[in-house]
């Protein structure tokens, strides 16, 4: 009889067990949706992090042209430097350096032109035909040790030897003479007529030597 009293209890036990478990299954399963549901944010908070990293290769590219433009600056400033003289930026004259008889003269070029311009490495002087005498060669202590930029009215110099000095049956009298510049990439287009100083010069030309043009004559280097 107790048996058949227990029963029952124990099926709407089971019964109501059932059910939990049923109920509890599908709880689970809509706070498993909720979950879900709770990640997409997440998701789009990454897909703005995207849009963040997107930002950043902006900033870069602001960055890149900011450096663009300083580059392009800093082209435009040695790209102004001053250009080399022309021979008709400059006047050139010739004066006779003391002592006798005169062995040396002194070239000054003045930058006659509104503009600056650099007078590149030495005189190109020729006492004959410009087309057939030999330019007289350098000497390298005379060389300075950065160019030489004339501003307008700017005058600069060129110490010229002449001669030896004395009676020389090679000695040849010379009244005027050619002066040519240099431009970068060599001798410059036309030259200047230059007249000696009074009552003329002695040339040798085999002794004849130029120092480079310089902002101011200097001890040593351009005694030669």
């Amino acid at each position: 009889m107790r048996t058949s009293i227990h029963r029952p209890a124990v099926i709407a036990a089971t019964a109501v067990a059932a059910l939990s478990l049923t109920l509890t299954a599908c709880g689970g399963g809509d706070g498993a949706r909720d979950e879900g549901a709770a990640s997409s944010p997440k998701s789009a908070g990454t897909g703005s992090g995207s849009g963040s990293g997107s930002g950043s290769e902006e900033k870069a590219g602001g960055s890149d042209a900011s450096d663009s433009a300083a580059q392009t600056g800093a082209k435009n400033k040695t790209g102004g430097n001053a250009p080399a003289c022309a021979a008709d930026d400059v006047k050139i004259s010739a004066a006779k350096q003391d002592g006798v008889p005169t062995t040396h003269i002194t070239l000054t070029a003045t930058n006659v032109s509104s503009h600056a311009c650099t007078l590149l490495q030495y005189p190109l002087v020729a006492f004959g035909d410009v087309q057939t005498a030999k330019d007289v060669p350098a000497v390298a202590k005379s060389k300075p040790g950065t160019p030489v930029v004339l501003n307008s009215g700017a005058p600069a110099y060129a110490v010229v030897r002449v001669n030896n000095g004395g009676v020389d049956e090679e000695n040849r009298a010379v009244t005027s003479f050619n002066v040519n510049l240099f431009a970068a990439d060599g001798p410059a287009e036309g030259s200047k007529a230059v007249t000696a100083p009074e009552g003329g010069i002695a040339v040798d030309d085999a002794v004849a030597k130029t120092g480079y043009w310089t902002p101011e004559l200097r001890n040593g280097a351009d005694d030669f």
